[in-house]
Formats: C-alpha cells, structure tokens, sequence
C-alpha cells in the first residue's frame, strides 16, 4: 500500500541505518522487516472480537502519518539542540519512528486484504495532518507531538505490564505491538525534552493537550466507526456496546490510563517520572535477548538491509 507518507518514511529509515547514535543512549532504531500473510493471520486478533480487533486496526492506521508528522515536528528544532545527549536521543527517535512507520504500514496492508478501509483512512489522516501543517505554528505542532507522545508511552506501558491484556491478543501479531511498546517507552522523553529546550512553555503545552485529546478521540471514533461498517459490523450494537465497556468502562483499559494521563497537567510533569526503567530493561531481554521472541527476527532483517546496502 502506498501512502502519502511512504517517501518519508524510506529517507527516515536510510537515515536511522547512517546514524545509529540513537543505540548508544538506548534507543536503538531495529529493523524488522514483519510480514504477514492474509491466509494465515488471524482476522480478530484480538480476544476474537471484531470491535476491539477493528480498534486496534483504527490505532495501527494513526502511525504512518501520525509518526511522520512527529519526526517532521522533532527534526524542525533539530539544529537548536546543542546537548550531544540529546542529538543522540532525537537521532534514536527519528530512527526509531521511522521503523514504526514501515511495520505498521505492512500491518494496514493485510488489513486492506481483509477489507478494512485502512488505505483511504491513511490518506485521511495525511490530510487533516496537513491542514495542521500548513496553518499552525511549528511550535504548536512540537506541542502536539509531546502531547500524542504521552498517549503513546501510557498505552504502551500498560501493554508491557498488563499480562490479562497480552494475553487477549493472537501471539504473532502482539510481537509487532511488543516492539513498538518497548520503543515508544525508550524514546518517551525526548520530544518532551527538545519542547522544554526550544520553548518551555507550561501553558502551550497543558493547553494543547486538551484539543489534541477531543481530536485523538473524535478520529478513533470515526475511523472505528468505517472499520466496522466494512466489516459489516457496525449495527452490532450488543457487541459494540461490550467493546466501548471495555475500553472506557468503570475498568476499561482507557479509564486505567486516567490518573497517569492527568500526571501530564502537572507544572512539573516529565515522562521519566513515569518510572519504566525495569520494564524496558525486561522486555528488552525477552525480545531482543538471546533468546528473544524477535531476536532471530530482527537479525535476519539486519544481514538483508547490510546485502543491500552493499
């Protein structure tokens, strides 16, 4: 599938592989190279349930534009960071994002092969990205990066902790969702730390979180809304329900983000303070480690990118 962040997303990746200084701060850019075959991929992944499997598909749609817009907000105030720490971890996250891109537009391909309208809602999301681009300014769209980062790294540590979670999801795909959790949690300061840098503004940063949060929500709901009239399962109203239930109910998985989304208004909020030294440190033995569920994975994606780069 070809999008309008396709071009993007490849110079990205040429640059991660060039500059590998993200991996002497522990944000390494992996390459991984997923495939997924529509014969044998599991349709709902996700506790077999078309609503929460049309959900995690809607999210799965944000990251090719959404993480393209990041880079493009990052990488702006690129040259204002003097700190070599810091041009390391912007390198890593550049990176990093980059890969996120190319996987999960392999992942939204297979869900076009089952019918989700994952390519028109990819070019949606490019235009209203764009709109945002063209007539905001490029201190508010670093501010929007911070805030969707936060989301990001919130949802991802939950998946990382939260075993009854993992345990819902079809084991092939949860790696793809695994790698990105660890990833978006061992670059979760660095957007924040470059807004700190450039402008440090308490206000613009807790005041553009409350728009990006009303818009986050009201594109989830519309794109969720497509995915499940294409799935023929949109006047499923009894399942649909249960879906929304567990996602936003009394202990649905957003409404357990609610306090360390509330931590983000804190004047003296920084991601770090969300503690998941630990965790990555875990998770990066279990999937990288020797014997790691993507260790053999990501070497063979590895040795095929150095052939053709040679």
């Amino acid at each position: 599938m070809t999008t309008t962040a396709t071009t993007r997303i490849k110079q990205n990746e040429k640059k991660a592989e060039k500059v590998p200084q993200g991996a002497t701060v522990n944000i390494p850019p992996r390459r991984l190279d997923f495939e997924f075959d529509e014969t044998t991929a599991k349709r709902y992944f996700y506790a077999d349930d078309p609503f929460l499997s049309a959900f995690w598909i809607t999210l799965s749609t944000l990251f090719p534009e959404g993480e393209d817009f990041f880079v493009q907000a990052v990488r702006h105030y690129r040259k204002e960071i003097t700190d070599p720490t810091l041009k390391a971890q912007v390198a890593g996250f550049i990176g990093q994002e980059a890969m996120h891109s190319k996987e999960h537009e392999a992942w939204n391909e297979l869900g076009q092969k089952f019918g989700y309208p994952t390519e028109k809602l990819d070019k949606t999301l490019g235009k209203l990205l764009g709109a945002v681009k063209k007539y905001t300014p490029k201190i508010f769209q670093l501010s929007a990066t911070v805030s969707l980062e936060h989301y990001t790294a919130i949802i991802a540590e939950q998946l990382l902790r939260d075993e009854s979670h993992r345990e819902l999801a079809d084991p092939e795909t949860l790696k793809l969702w695994l790698w990105h959790a660890l990833e978006e949690n061992e670059h979760k300061t660095v957007a924040y730390d470059v807004y700190e840098k450039v402008s440090g503004n308490y206000l613009l940063r807790a005041g553009t979180m409350i728009p990006v949060t009303v818009i986050f929500f009201a594109v989830i709901g519309a794109f969720q809304a497509q995915m499940l009239a294409s799935d023929g399962k949109l006047l499923d109203l009894r399942n649909n329900w249960k879906g929304v239930k567990f996602l936003f109910g009394g202990k649905g998985l957003f409404t357990q983000l609610w306090p360390q989304y509330l931590d983000f208004f804190k004047p003296g909020f920084h991601p770090s303070q969300h503690d998941t030294d630990a965790l990555l440190d875990e998770w990066r033995e279990r999937l990288f480690g020797a014997d790691g569920m993507l260790t053999e994975q990501h070497e063979q994606a590895s040795q095929k990118k150095k052939k053709k780069l040679h």
